[in-house]
């Protein structure tokens, strides 16, 4: 009896430390109550893997992986945090491990500049501005082949100033000013052939004044905007 008592003791306490190095080996608090050191998150319903990544003393620090609710458990996004401030560097994944966006990410907001890509591609679809969350300075949208094809500037998250919108042949055709989101000031019009089809004036989005339209660069009618005849 005392054979197997202790038997049964050894095998206790062997599983027992052995449960309890598992159970340290990550998602461990600290004396405080704060997450510290390897955390692994899972997908409530599926139980798959959510995140993965370390904190010290409630901190996030070094590189964090979230996966796809797969079973290829696919990375779809890294966040690499600064020791030293809150900053951490983003970067969104698709499926076929292709760059889809990268920039940064202060208190959970975009900051800075951040670039987007083309489907599948390493080339630059647009590259943005963030100030605390929001749209600031310039937008710039670019065709596959790398060519500029609108450039727009913003403030607080509005279109606030210039805008140019490009043909991939490099003309513009479409220059203007928005106020607020909205068109405000002289805008012209072109075509594809680098051709006026229409300018005049907005006033908070609205045509105003008179406007002129062509046909073939070739002025056919102006139009007084503010009092429109049939």
């Amino acid at each position: 009896m005392k054979m197997k008592y202790c038997f049964s003791l050894i095998v206790f306490v062997f599983f027992g430390f052995a449960t309890v190095q598992a159970q340290n080996a990550f998602n461990n608090l600290d004396a405080n109550g704060k997450k510290d050191g390897l955390w692994k998150g899972v997908y409530p319903e599926s139980k798959r893997p959510r995140y993965e990544g370390t904190f010290s003393h409630g901190k996030e620090i070094g590189e964090f992986k979230f996966f796809d609710d797969t079973k290829a458990g696919t990375i779809i996004a890294t966040r690499t945090f600064n020791a030293n401030d809150n900053v951490a560097y983003t970067v969104f994944y698709d499926q076929r491990k292709n760059k889809v966006s990268e920039g940064k990410v202060i208190n959970k907001l975009f900051e800075g500049e951040w670039k987007y890509y083309h489907l599948g591609a390493t080339t630059i679809m647009t590259t943005e501005n963030y100030k605390n969350g929001k749209l600031e300075g310039l937008r710039s949208v670019y065709f596959p082949s790398g060519k500029i094809a609108e450039e727009t500037y913003y403030k607080d998250g509005l279109k606030n100033g210039s805008s140019k919108k490009y043909s991939e042949k490099g003309f513009v055709l479409e220059e203007a000013t928005f106020k607020n989101n909205q068109y405000d000031g002289m805008v012209i019009f072109k075509d594809v052939d680098d051709k006026i089809v229409s300018k005049g004036k907005f006033t908070n989005g609205k045509k105003t004044g008179i406007w002129q339209f062509f046909e073939n660069g070739k002025l056919t009618q102006e139009v007084n905007m503010s009092n429109p005849k049939k």
